[in-house]
């Protein structure tokens, strides 16, 4: 062993330690396993930072924003709407969550995917009076397997990608992933049906700060535009396509009537619907019906200055001048360029106009405005941001747009008339130009740390290789090997990126295990795009615990669930992962 391959060991060993203590976020671990590459001579100085300009962080970034304009467009939630109430089985649901997750994250970010489908999760879980946690983790799962079918559905598919075209001269194409994806999905979601009831049913969700705050009954108003799906329908329409807690408690026709929300009433272009109910599921509502929240369209804006609009959760002082006070009276919009959108009080229907309210002190209120210029108004005003609570009702989105953008990125890319980062990056830009996300949403979007560590870990990986690190384990594996068939070996490389998973990260672990396996490959005469694809599958696939991906990690707390609770149903799952994988592997990607 050369001094060079030492410290390349030393500085991975070190890395895995740092990962598995926990003790340093992983964005710096990585950071720091850069600069000990840089300062023992491993890396050149002037590639030292070649990681960030590397075609995959561009991908994952672009990936990221397209994912988020997508999950706040609507449409998924819309279609799921009109099929979900219909199931009421247990098993059934079960199925309906995962399949619609699995494929979703086919076409966008899995972690994207599951955040857009849990609030479909709990709204089925209250209707059919079933635990959570016999939905939440079968959907993370679900989101990891859907993950496998194409170029971006996850991170180590595109980084072996990259990975592929850096060692072999060609890159994976958007569907080269999918006939063994495919596969191992089925077969997921198939045991997914059934292996739900390994899991505990009396699991109870982590308290949230939302629960804490108990602030569910809000009242807004939401006007009906010519687009609306409920132009022309009445009003028992409307609340059929509403959530079960948000209830139609009044209406105003003409900036004068106002009409009490009878069932059978027909609803116009132009009126105006009074709304009750959680944020969360008024925004859904909204989106649903396709209305237009009153007052979201109003202009924020101030004379010469470029504002970022956002929407915040904020509750009346007990010193407040808005206490006692309208916000038609007070001009809140004309004086102080703030939009008032939703209101709560505790205990408290609202039959007034939104502008009508008298407001007191403890009352919540959604506020729309400049966000440089929105902490100097609150104070102004005696008003006290609520932290933990993300609000969207001011903006919501919807429409094809997204969708649209994304399925022509991933033409351009399968036809091979764009390169990759380059369809996704002006996927990404398009979202922002047509509206589906604001720029400030889209850089919120981005994961950055991921990024940090993509960029940092790149030159670190590549420095094994170049160390003749690589080859040395490659040595050590290629004699476990020789004592086994192909597809012993290809299950070997699987099964050590799925361990290598939990601790590393699963990027980092192909960054990590594919120069192992390509030269594992080569050491036994085989192609290594077999090896490749084990590597990406093993990675994508981490089902024991609750750190190795943020999937998992997402459904930890809102499930309930304890750190011994996912191997009960990941251990069987990532079995069938590896009996089925290894040999659609070969049947696909045939390395001799």
């Amino acid at each position: 062993m050369t001094q060079d391959q030492a410290f390349a060991f030393a500085i991975l060993i070190g890395l895995m330690v740092a990962f598995i203590w926990g003790r340093f976020r992983y964005d710096l671990i990585a950071s720091l396993a850069l600069l000990a590459a840089v300062f023992t001579g491993i890396v050149p100085h002037k590639a030292a930072f070649s990681g960030f300009g590397d075609d995959i962080v561009i991908i994952v970034a672009s990936a990221l924003v397209v994912s988020a304009a997508i999950e706040r467009s609507g449409v998924i939630e819309a279609l799921l709407h009109r099929v979900a109430p219909k199931v009421t089985s247990l098993q059934g649901q079960v199925v309906i969550l995962v399949g619609a997750v699995t494929v979703l994250s086919t076409f966008i970010k899995n972690i994207g995917a599951l955040s857009m489908m849990i609030p479909v999760a709990f709204q089925m879980a209250r209707r059919s009076k079933a635990p959570p946690s016999s939905f939440l983790m079968p959907m993370a799962f679900g989101s990891l397997l859907g993950g496998l079918i194409t170029l971006v559905g996850t991170s180590p598919n595109i980084v072996v990608s990259q990975m592929r075209e850096e060692l072999t001269g060609r890159p994976f194409n958007m569907f080269d992933f999918t006939p063994v994806g495919i596969g191992i999905a089925a077969a997921g979601v198939a045991f997914l049906a059934f292996g739900y009831r390994l899991l505990p049913r009396d699991r109870e969700a982590t308290p949230t700060m939302e629960k804490a705050l108990n602030i569910k009954d809000y009242m807004t108003e939401a006007r009906v535009t010519a687009t609306s799906l409920v132009n022309g329908k009445s009003i028992g329409h409307l609340s059929a396509l509403l959530d079960e807690e948000v209830l139609v408690t009044g209406l105003v026709r003409n900036q004068v009537e106002r009409m009490i929300s009878l069932p059978d009433l027909i609803l116009c272009q132009g009126d105006i619907v009074l709304l009750e109910g959680d944020p969360q599921a008024l925004e859904r509502g909204i989106r649903r019906a396709r209305l237009e929240l009153e007052g979201h369209n109003r202009s924020t804006e101030a004379k010469g200055v470029d504002e970022e609009i956002a929407g915040i959760e904020v509750v009346i002082g007990p010193k407040s001048v808005l206490i006692g006070q309208t916000a038609k009276r007070l001009a809140l919009h004309e004086r102080f360029n703030i939009n008032l959108l939703a209101v709560s009080r505790s205990s408290k229907r609202f039959t007034e106009r939104l502008r009508d309210i008298a407001l007191r002190p403890g009352d919540v209120l959604v506020l729309k405005g400049d966000l440089v210029l929105l902490p100097t108004k609150l104070m102004e005003l005696g008003l006290l941001p609520l932290a933990g609570r993300e609000i969207r009702l001011g903006n919501p989105r919807r429409g094809l747009v997204p969708v649209v953008v994304l399925a022509g990125a991933m033409a351009l890319t399968a036809f091979g008339l764009l390169p990759v980062a380059t369809a996704f990056f002006t996927a990404a830009v398009l979202t922002v130009l047509l509206g589906s996300l604001s720029l400030r949403e889209a850089y919120e979007a981005i994961d950055w740390p991921i990024l940090i560590m993509l960029g940092a870990l790149i030159p670190v990986s590549e420095s094994i290789r170049t160390t003749g690190g690589a080859d040395l384990i490659a040595g050590g594996l290629a004699q476990l090997a020789s004592a086994l068939p192909l597809y012993g070996a290809l299950a070997m490389i699987m099964v050590v990126a799925m361990a290598a998973t939990p601790f590393l990260n699963n990027a980092a672990t192909v960054l990590v295990v594919a120069p192992i396996a390509v030269t594992l490959a080569q050491r036994l005469g085989y192609s290594p795009d077999a090896f490749l694809m084990a590597v990406a599958v093993g990675a994508a696939c981490d089902f024991l615990t609750p750190v190795g991906h943020q999937c998992n990690t997402l459904v930890l707390g809102p499930g309930g669930y304890r750190f011994g609770d996912y191997w009960k149903l990941g251990l069987p799952l990532s079995s069938i992962v590896v009996l089925l994988g290894v040999p659609l592997i070969l049947l696909f990607w045939p390395p001799v």
